[in-house]
Formats: structure tokens, sequence, C-alpha cells
């Protein structure tokens, strides 16, 4: 397989292929755009989707850890192995490229092997800034922060958090069922207007305990909500517990990506044509700064496929390398980016970091699907005192319920025996069934000192620069993921665990499989790409969706936030269609 080399030649230009005219042309069919389509289609506008990957079934997928862990690479398309972006600390440094992420090119995307953990943002995600001056003062945002409000609230959001919600199938119980609190749901949530579709996935005796432990450590777990199947759903099964949604697809159609539900809902419309391993290279506009369509490269023939709307629906990573690289006439510096802001406010989750604790006694955690588990949100977002802690948000601390026999090979020795060797068979051969982790999953925020461009030296396989990320340290995140373990500890404690292990901190991840930011959205173009409804503040006829336009990082997995986002970036377009299109 062909990787990224530095310094390599850009191939000969080969000459396009014009294609019928569309309405909608969207670049990339995963997590975001593979739910915008929906009402794109139900409203009868003509869409071509094109998608790196291609379809995936069911027999792709199984219940084992080698097929999913380390041959993935077969199985997830190319693409994204061929452009890694590259990682530096500093602008000093000559950025090197880290490992593959875990993304996959496929019809459904990353929807397809993710955890299906579907979260909403907490109100006070969306107005950090404000709401942080207003109760601790100005110097309480951190140094190097630029952090803004969001250009809408959780209120304009609820709607299509309950809309995704139901398209795409979620389990949950409910803790602010419109304004009455629940205990047995998240009680820091903000306001929802209904229950889940479906109730949470199965209990166990672990998950009892742990929950049950986590109340006498005086916290408020509640189950992770999750877009799998609790019952059985439009047809398809309800989770069947092989566990194994880190990395592979659900082969019993249980795990609701868009591959299996909002796309071929869209497909039934006949407005809905998908163009599979077609490679996206350039965003064309006209003189006057509209999009006219897309370039692309499909088994190495080049096409352009004009359309009066664009919609960018990539990773976050080349979302801004797709910008970057459509330089034109209107966009010497890179499409939408006349007041240079694609790139800048790139957040990753970081300083997530594991807690893991060895308990006397087995848990009986194995197999069953990762977002089964309990979760912790006392000590995220702001619902707690930060005065004198030195820093603001936090961390939602989450232990899950999935585990397999190679990686309970990872299994911590916590000083007690070495990392090899018959000792270590032994401690493993007596423990491996009695340790679990917690993930600390960190508010994060944007900073002057952290950004994506493109690197001058690595190119992928058609010679385009990859991007490349540049991120320094984050105090503030540190000092919040520390008082995270701490408050983990205290529950793993509670728990009976004899000993516990932190993993340090990261600086800043080399890469992100929950990279947002990058082209955020607000009110200006001088600090935003684009407006509160997902369209370029420079380009009026070009969408962006994706975590690209997230302003702030929750404690707590994006992805429901930004199918939200896509969905209400595509009703907007279907009202505002002749505005935007004419």
């Amino acid at each position: 397989m062909e990787t990224a080399a530095r310094a390599r030649t850009t191939p000969e230009k080969i000459m396009a292929t014009n294609l019928k005219p569309v309405d909608v042309v969207v670049v990339g069919l995963g997590a975001s755009a593979g739910v915008a389509v929906l009402p794109l289609a139900r409203a009868g506008i003509k869409i071509a989707a094109l998608e790196a990957g291609s379809w995936m079934q069911p027999g792709d997928f199984r219940a084992d850890e080698i097929h999913n862990n380390v041959r993935r690479r077969v199985t997830t398309g190319t693409k994204v192995w061929d452009e890694i972006p590259t990682f530096r600390t500093n602008p000093e440094q000559r950025a090197v490229q880290g490992a593959a992420p875990t993304m996959m090119n496929a019809v459904g995307g990353t929807s397809i092997h993710y955890y299906a953990n579907s979260w909403r943002f907490q109100p006070w995600d969306f107005k950090v800034r404000s709401e942080t001056v207003r109760r601790y003062g100005a110097s309480a945002i951190p140094q190097g922060s630029t952090v803004e409000d969001w250009p809408l609230s959780y209120d304009d959001l609820e709607p299509y958090y309950d809309t995704i919600e139901y398209e795409i199938g979620v389990s949950g119980k409910a803790g602010n069922l419109q304004g009455k609190i629940d205990s047995q749901g998240n009680v820091f949530e903000g306001f929802r207007r209904r229950e889940y579709p479906m109730p949470p996935l199965r209990e166990t005796e672990f998950i009892d305990m742990i929950r049950g432990a986590a109340k006498k450590a005086g916290f408020h777990p509640h189950r992770s909500p999750a877009a799998i199947n609790s019952q059985p759903r439009d047809g398809r099964s309800p989770c069947a517990y092989h566990g194994y949604c880190d990395t592979g697809g659900c082969h019993v159609k249980a795990k609701n990506s868009t591959a299996v539900t909002t796309i071929p809902a869209a497909l039934k419309t006949k407005n809905l044509t998908i163009f599979e391993r077609a490679h996206a290279t350039r965003i064309r506009t006209d003189d006057n700064g509209k999009t006219s369509g897309v370039e692309y490269i499909k088994d190495g023939e080049e096409f352009f496929q004009p359309a009066k709307v664009v919609l960018l629906a990539s990773y976050t990573y080349e979302n801004v390398r797709m910008l970057l690289l459509s330089k034109s006439k209107a966009y010497p510096n890179g499409l939408a980016n006349n007041h240079g802001q694609v790139g800048k406010h790139y957040i990753g989750h970081w300083a997530n970091r594991e807690v893991t604790g060895l308990f006397p006694f087995d848990l009986n955690l194995w197999y069953g699907a990762n977002a089964q588990g309990v979760v912790v949100n006392d000590w995220a977002d702001d619902s707690f005192d930060h005065s004198g802690l030195g820093f603001i948000g936090g961390a939602s601390l989450t232990v899950n319920h999935e585990l397999h026999p190679i990686a309970a090979s990872t299994l911590p020795t916590f000083g007690r025996v070495p990392q090899w060797g018959a000792q270590w068979k032994k401690f493993l051969n007596e423990n491996a069934g009695r340790w679990t982790s917690a993930y600390a999953q960190v508010n994060s925020l944007p900073y002057e000192n952290t950004w994506l461009d493109l690197d001058p030296e690595v190119r992928d396989k058609h010679g385009d620069p990859v991007c490349r990320i540049t991120s320094g340290p984050k105090q503030n995140e540190q000092r919040a993921s520390a008082h995270a373990a701490k408050k983990t500890e205290e529950w793993f404690r509670a728990a009976g665990a004899v000993d516990v292990v932190h993993v340090p901190n990261m600086v800043g991840p080399s890469l992100s499989t929950h990279a947002v930011g990058g082209t955020r959205m607000g009110a200006k173009a001088e600090s935003s790409v684009v407006d509160q409804w997902g369209f370029t503040h420079e380009s009026p006829n070009l969408g962006i969706l994706g975590g690209s336009v997230l302003v702030t990082h929750g404690a707590r997995n994006p992805t429901l936030t930004i199918q939200a986002l896509a969905w209400r970036t595509a009703e907007h377009l279907v009202k505002n269609w002749k505005t935007i299109a004419g």
C-alpha cells in the first residue's frame, strides 16, 4: 500500500469529464452528510454524494479481534491511510506522521465502527465564555484561549437532537424530561422534550456493581446513551452483545450507523445518487466567489460534478485540507479563507486519560457493547464549583462494558511484577478479568497555539499536501484531567479496587478521533468560517458539515451534536433554497 511521502512531485494534470449538474453535491457520506441527505432528499432536492469508500456489508464485520483490530486496513478503505496528518508541538519543529487514525472510508463513514455513544452537549457548552465570566470573572478564561460562545444555544439545537435520536435510533434514559429530573438518567443534562425512543442497553451484574459504587461515593451515575438498538427497530435486530463495536461494524445491523438508517431512507426517494470510490480533490468557484462544483478522481479518471450548492462533509482534517487546497482568483489563500480563519480554533479532546482499577474478584465484563457502560457527569462542564481550582470545565467519567482476550492482555501490572516474562504471565492469568478502566473525557477549548494547515513536505498519492497539526500544551485541560482522575479513583475505591493507576496526560493529541474546529461557526467572518446555519461567510452557497464547525468540545462524544447540526443545516437549505442556490 502506497503511503504519503516527503517531497513527492505532483502528478500530471488529468483532463476532467464534466458531469450532468445536480442541485447539491456532497463531499463525504458519513455521520454528518449521512443524516443531512435525508431532509434534502425528502424535499425533492437532487443530490450527488461523493464518497471515497464504498458500501460495506454485514459479512464484512465479525466478532473477531484480529479481523477488526489488526486487519481493519483491508476492510475500511485506504484513502485515510494515504493522507495521515503530520504533527508537531511548536512551529519550530518539523512535523512527523503518527499512527493512522481509526477513521473509515465507506458509505456511512466512521458511524459504522464508532462506539455509538450518542451524547447531547450540555447547555453550558454553548456559552462557555459568557457563563465563565459571569460566574468566575474574565480572569478564569484560560490564557491563550480563543474560546467564544456559540452563535446558537442548546435550546436552538434541542429540537434537532430530538430528531436525530428518533431518526437514527438511540437507547437511553432521560434525566431532564420537560423539566422533571429523574435520577435514573443524567440529572445534569439540559431540558429534553421526549424520552429516548428506546430504553438503555441491558443491565448486568457488573453495571449494577459499578453504579452502586458511584452512588456510595456520592455521585450521580447513569447509563450511556447509545445509537444501538436495545429492542427490535425498523426491521433490524436488537444488540446481540458480541462487542467489537470499537473498530468493527455490526453484523446484525443493531448499531444505528447512517449506512443502515438515514442513507437507505434517502435512497428510497430516488433523489440521492452515491458515487463510490470518488476521491474529491478540489472545490471550484466562479469569479464571484460562489462554488460551482467539485472535482474528484475515480479509478484514475478525473471528473467534475457541477452543482448549485456544495456541502463539504469530510472529517475535520479533510474539511480543512480541502478548503486550503481549493485556491482560486477569488480565494488565493484557500476557499472561504480570505479572513485567515480556516484551520484556526482546532480542538481535540486534550488531556483525556484512563484510570485503571484492580479488583480482588472477577468483574464478569467480558463482551457486551462498549456503550453499555455507566457514566458520571458530576465533575464535567460547570456542574460543580470551580472556585480556586485553577481550571474551568471538567470531564465525564465512563466505565465501559467490553473486554476481549487480546485487550485483556494490556492489563497494567500496577508495579507488582515486570511487564514481561513468567511473572507477568502468571499475573495476567490470575487477573485478566479483575480489572477495568474509566475514561475521563475532558471539556476542551481552542487556543492560539493550536491550528491546522498544509504540510509543506508530506504529500498524498495524488501529490497534494496532507494536513499538518500544530498543538502546544494546555494547562487548563491538564488540571481538569488530574481533578477527574482523583474522582475516578474515589469511584473505584468505593467499588472495592485494591489498586489504581492513572495513565499520564497527553500534551495534546497528535491525531484525534474527536477532532473538531478548524472551520468553526460564529457571527463574524473575522473569527469564524461559517455562520450559525453552517454556511460560509465568504461563499454563500458552500455549507460545511461535521465536527469542524464546532466552537467548543464537550466532555462527551461529539457525534450526536455533529448530526443535529447537519440536519439543521439541511433544513435551513431547504427553507432558503432560492436564496442560497439562486
